[in-house]
């Protein structure tokens, strides 16, 4: 195999990373991260049995060191072309703390990691969630969730619930990102977070079956889309934030939820308060 390939870098094996690896991962040395073996070896397996050049590095996001690691082993494998990251966990399957640790610090270690070896033509997409639009936060908090070092971020008094906690956290990766893209443009890199609704993964299927998944499920219906997305719809937009028809784009959010966001706002005031 050619060693002088671009790099694509991938963090979570799961439905959503595999189906961005198969987008993006063609004629380019694919690295793959996860924190469990078991779905990162299948994840490896099955995309070397369609020809990709793919190898798996086991990566626990919540640790900053390893995600630093992961960094340095992809840029000495050639050009990081794209670092995605859709590592995470779920409100639904996850305590506060995991929440904290895995969604809101990981992808800090993730922006900050890449940053010291993104170089012209890196782009960096982080998987964020709908959820972040509906965080309320006061002009202080979101300042700190956007600029503050990550020490500062976990000491912060953790929310009362999970749903809360992963809000705020959703919303620290789109400020985050916001905040960190001047800097990756200097390098001449780009970053953006895509902010996916109900998509059919493992997870969405866990937080279906959770307390609160009939009416997750019911959006669906009222928004009018009447159907959950399809991993392969979120690497569809993974790749054109990737790619060159998008190099005048960073810092900033796409929604991929099916017009869920725009029902809650406009349609749905008893649900939102607005």
């Amino acid at each position: 195999m050619s060693t002088d390939r671009d790099v694509v870098v991938v963090t979570g094996a799961g439905g959503m990373g595999l189906a961005v690896a198969r987008r993006i991962g063609s004629g380019r040395s694919v690295v793959l991260a996860d924190a469990y073996a078991k779905v990162l070896d299948l994840a490896v397996a099955t995309l070397r049995g369609e020809g990709y050049d793919v190898r798996g590095r086991i990566t626990d996001v919540a640790d900053e060191d390893a995600v630093g690691d992961l960094a340095k082993t992809a840029a000495a494998e050639g050009r990081i072309a794209a670092v995605v990251h859709t590592a995470g966990v779920s409100a639904a399957t996850a305590t506060v703390e995991q929440i904290m640790a895995v969604d809101l610090a990981g992808t800090v270690h993730v922006i900050d990691a890449f940053q010291a070896v993104a170089t012209r033509g890196t782009s960096c997409v982080c998987v964020a969630s709908m959820a972040g639009h509906y965080a309320s936060l006061d002009p202080a908090r979101e300042r700190a969730l956007a600029t503050a070092p990550v020490a500062e971020l976990l000491s912060f008094d953790l929310p009362d619930d999970r749903i809360a906690a992963y809000l705020l956290a959703k919303r620290a990766n789109q400020v985050r990102v916001q905040a960190a893209a001047p800097a990756w443009n200097r390098l001449g890199a780009r970053i953006n977070t895509v902010s996916p609704g109900v998509i059919a993964t493992a997870m969405s299927r866990a937080e279906a079956e959770s307390s609160g998944g009939a009416r997750m499920m019911g959006m669906l219906d009222a928004c009018g889309i009447g159907r959950t997305g399809t991993p392969a719809e979120v690497a569809e937009a993974v790749a054109f934030l990737t790619g060159p028809a998008s190099l005048y784009i960073t810092g900033t959010d796409l929604l991929i939820d099916g017009g869920q966001a725009a029902w809650l706002c406009w349609h749905a005031p008893q649900i939102t308060g607005r």
